[in-house]
């Protein structure tokens, strides 16, 4: 279950949750919204300007305070354009920073969880958490309040010019207020509504448009193009039909702005216009007011989107916090992390050579997401230096063992003890520094293959990966390609085959020298000849190492010291090839299937 689904109280639209965040820019924050009121006040007091020279300079023809006049205009304007350039570049850094301390904070967060969180929640949900919620909370930290500071700020200031110049005409335009906030109330709910059914409609058109093009080979195989294009077709005109409903409101809420600025000069004309006739106020305290009629609604309406738009961002507000306030399955004490440290600040002065031996005692286990036990009272000893083979059908658990062994999960019940000790007296890092992994599926990071093998061995000499390279049988890979170590290997190694992939993977995986090795079906999608390249190397690399080899093709582990068979979740056989080769049970019925298969092949 994703985790917005679940019910969080939120203070104030969520704004109590990103304060941690804004802190260090407090006193950015605060200046920026002194400038955000001194601009506001600025832009109130222009027709104060406009009404002085009209009463002065053209109702009494005289030009004798023109000097100091153009003086204070020029003075105003420049502080004004002084301000709004600060104000600008100030918000744009607490945007900046607010966004660059999410994203940090997210992408932390998430190398601390366990392998549970991302089986429940995919790739798509956790990108947009870091990137499009961190984006948006920024823009709130440093837009969306200032706009309620300057056009709240605005909004009092003009109130209180025109109190002060005529309360009885101030009342007048007043009467407007609520009925304008109410109108543009309605008409931001219905467009609100509209805008998000448009966003989901967009993000089904994205998705369809992404599997056409990812999905090409699968579509024309499967001669599905006419159904390809129908689907996206009605999709296109849903949006088409959302998007002009949305547009014909958006029409009506622009012209009901106008109609309520329009009602407002109206009013100040028509009682306006009967006061300065009657000698009760002048023609430029008259131009004071249209002014303000003509520019008040235009905040009210800024004021009202901006809350809309606060309300619209709690759900990446409360998206983006359950993240950072998600727990992991698989955490170290507090007193392991004292003297270990943790994943960031690790204290290897304390951490103790690993030897390699392991020991199941008594354990059970069940997935976080799951109910029924895929181990229950589980014991097995593997001495340092144990080749341990696990086997089984596709989809049967064969990983759980590993699981456990490199500590991605904790046992429900019991223990998982390395060299004699529950691996939860020591640091996950500890463990992890001391395993090499290799994938069914390699993956290779964006950058040369010195890059990716320093992966496994920040310090690595230059030395050191042509000696692993060799050592897996992957340095004629490297003569492959232009520039030796210094050579692209591509996003995702997509400059590389396969089976190259693999080998690299193996090499970055051994340089370290780990005490522990995991190979999960590192064979499985390779070609023969890499698979004789590896299966050598293998040979050669797991000599005083324990390690553990989840194998497809059973003919490659007919040798190891203990294989354990996994059928249905669960462990049902264990011995050597041998023994379970007498027993002429599960592990018997699938060697000979496979081996049967592998000679109809071969016909």
């Amino acid at each position: 279950m994703n985790e917005e689904n679940k019910n969080v109280s939120l203070p104030w639209f969520g704004i109590g949750r990103v304060i941690p965040f804004a802190k260090p820019y407090k006193k950015t924050i605060i200046l920026a919204v002194i400038l955000a009121v001194i601009s506001s006040m600025i832009d109130s007091a222009y027709p104060l300007f406009n009404s002085y020279a009209i009463d002065h300079f053209i109702a009494l023809g005289t030009l004798d305070t023109l000097p100091v006049f153009l003086v204070l205009y020029v003075l105003t304007l420049l502080i004004q354009v002084l301000d709004n350039y600060i104000s600008v570049y100030w918000c744009g850094q607490i945007e900046m920073n607010v966004d660059r301390d999410l994203r940090n904070a997210s992408f932390n967060h998430l190398q601390t969880l366990s392998f549970s969180y991302f089986n429940q929640n995919n790739v798509g949900y956790i990108h947009a958490r870091v990137m499009s919620d961190t984006g948006k909370i920024g823009e709130l930290v440093a837009w969306r309040m200032m706009d309620i500071v300057w056009n709240g700020s605005y909004i009092l200031f003009v109130l209180i010019v025109m109190l002060r110049i005529n309360a009885r005409l101030a009342m007048y335009v007043l009467i407007l207020v609520p009925i304008a906030v109410l109108l543009i109330s309605w008409f931001q709910k219905h467009l609100v509504t509209l805008n998000r059914v448009i966003r989901e409609i967009n993000s089904k058109i994205t998705g369809n448009f992404n599997e056409g093009i990812t999905g090409a080979r699968s579509i024309k195989t499967l001669v599905i193009e006419d159904t390809i294009n129908d689907d996206f077709r009605k999709d296109t005109s849903e949006m088409k039909r959302t998007s002009i409903h949305a547009t014909h409101y958006s029409a009506l809420f622009s012209a009901a702005v106008t109609m309520m600025s329009s009602a407002a000069l109206a009013i100040v004309l028509w009682k306006g216009g009967s006061l300065s006739m009657e000698g009760v106020i002048r023609i430029g305290t008259l131009s004071v007011f249209v002014s303000y009629a003509l520019g008040m609604m235009e905040p009210i309406q800024s004021i009202i989107q901006t809350i809309s738009a606060l309300i619209a961002i709690q759900v990446n507000i409360e998206r983006l916090t359950n993240l950072l306030a998600a727990q992991s399955d698989v955490a170290d004490r507090p007193e392991v992390i004292e003297k270990y440290g943790d994943t960031f600040n690790p204290k290897k002065e304390n951490w103790e050579e690993l030897y390699g031996d392991v020991e199941f005692r008594d354990v059970s286990f069940v997935y976080p997401d799951g109910t029924e036990k895929v181990l229950e009272h589980f014991n097995l000893k593997v001495p340092q230096g144990t080749n341990v083979a696990i086997v089984g059908e596709t989809g049967a658990g064969k990983s759980t063992l590993v699981n456990l062994v490199c500590r991605f999960y904790e046992p429900t019940e019991g223990q998982v003890l390395i060299d004699g000790r529950d691996a939860r007296e020591r640091s996950q890092l500890w463990l992890h520094s001391n395993i090499g992994y290799v994938l069914q599926t390699p993956h290779l990071f964006s950058g040369t293959v010195r890059d990716n093998l320093r992966y496994g061995k920040p310090d690595a000499t230059d030395e050191e990966i042509l000696a692993a390279l060799k050592l897996v049988s992957a340095d004629f890979v490297l003569e492959k390609m232009d520039n030796g170590l210094d050579s692209n290997v591509g996003e995702g190694g997509d400059m590389l085959s396969t089976g190259e992939k693999q080998l690299l993977s193996f090499a970055r995986a051994i340089i370290a020298d780990p005490r522990i090795l995991v190979l999960d079906e590192a064979t499985a999608s390779i070609d023969t000849l890499t698979e004789k390249a590896i299966q050598d190397a293998i040979s050669i690399v797991i000599k005083g190492r324990t390690s553990f080899v989840i194998a497809h093709r059973l003919s490659t582990i007919v040798n190891a010291d203990v294989i354990l068979v996994v059928k249905d979740g669960k462990m049902v056989e264990r011995g050597t090839h041998r023994e379970l080769m007498k027993q002429k049970g599960y592990y018997y019925s699938l060697y000979t299937r496979q081996f049967e298969e592998m000679a109809a092949d071969m016909v």
